[in-house]
């Protein structure tokens, strides 16, 4: 009987010692869902495809929109303390990946007939159970995804709509339109009174990325062009992120085109429309300092 006791002793002595091991684990951390909302707008007007929009810029332009995309990534909550929360992202693979997401607001209706029908106004993820007051995400793809091949790249970086080149790397704002003095046709520039045949666009990306050729990947960029965004007060359950252009637009003239240069401001250095758009979006620009940002809000 006694290895039996003895046997009994130590199964008993095991499964004290287990039990408690496990009473000492700490338990798993409990997570929320969390949905961030964006809305696109002009002049503080829904945006749509196809809609004009009177007033823009210094010339007090009508605008009529074509496209409006971009991307964002490091998206964090602010918890009481002040500090940052990490938003796990839903890998869906279509708007999602990692911790970069592609808000499209187009619907390749009308004017818009180059973008995709479907539209994303959502960043949606998890963060662990708790209290927060305030947002923080980034305008920009990172850099160590930047620089890829969107034609092997998961949804949303296999966007070739929103890509330069290797070099280059993504645009992380995309917008163009047709404005009084530029309208978007594909007749000559001349034709059109001296506008600009491709009308006015700002298109967001990383400049100054030195590498032996357009398709070989850099190993950094001069100008990164990442615009950090902070708001302070924020909450998920209740705000929406307005996201208007126009801010952005009101110190340039959208009706004209700087001569030799891409239509609209397209980030590259020596581009005079670009002079007071990029302080606008809170990045600096040769001689001319960073802003405030002006492309996003809470409402």
């Amino acid at each position: 009987m006694k290895p039996f006791n003895s046997l009994f002793k130590a199964i008993l002595h095991a499964a004290w010692v287990a039990s408690a091991s496990v009473a000492t684990l700490p338990a798993f951390a409990q997570t929320q869902d969390v949905v961030i909302r964006f809305a696109a707008q002009v002049n503080g007007q829904p945006f749509e495809c196809g809609k004009t929009y009177p007033d823009v810029g210094t010339t007090r332009s009508v605008l009529t929109p074509s496209d409006f995309r971009m991307y964002v990534s490091e998206v964090h909550l602010i918890d009481p303390q002040g500090q940052p929360v990490k938003v796990a992202l839903d890998q869906d693979k279509v708007w999602q990946l990692e911790d970069i997401a592609l808000l499209d607001f187009e619907n390749a209706q009308g004017p818009c007939r180059n973008g995709t029908p479907a539209m994303n106004q959502t960043v949606r993820g998890r963060v662990p159970t708790g209290q927060y007051q305030g947002l923080r995400f980034t305008l920009g793809v990172p850099f160590a995804r930047n620089h890829g091949n969107p034609t092997v790249a998961p949804a949303p970086l296999s966007s070739t709509a929103m890509f330069w080149n290797w070099q280059g790397g993504y645009k992380f704002l995309k917008f163009d339109a047709a404005t009084s003095g530029q309208k978007a046709t594909t007749a000559p520039p001349a034709a059109q009174g001296g506008g600009n045949a491709s009308g006015f666009s700002v298109h967001l990306g990383s400049t100054g990325c030195e590498s032996a050729s357009k398709t070989t990947p850099p190993s950094g960029c001069k100008n990164p062009n990442r615009v950090v965004v902070n708001f302070a007060s924020f909450d998920a359950r209740t705000n929406v992120v307005i996201t208007d252009i126009a801010p952005v637009l009101a110190k340039s003239n959208i009706d004209i085109n700087t001569e030799g240069t891409s239509p609209g401001c397209m980030s590259f250095l020596g581009d005079a429309d670009c002079n007071a758009i990029l302080p606008a979006l809170g990045l600096p620009y040769m001689d001319y300092p960073a802003g405030k940002q002006q492309l996003f809000s809470v409402k």
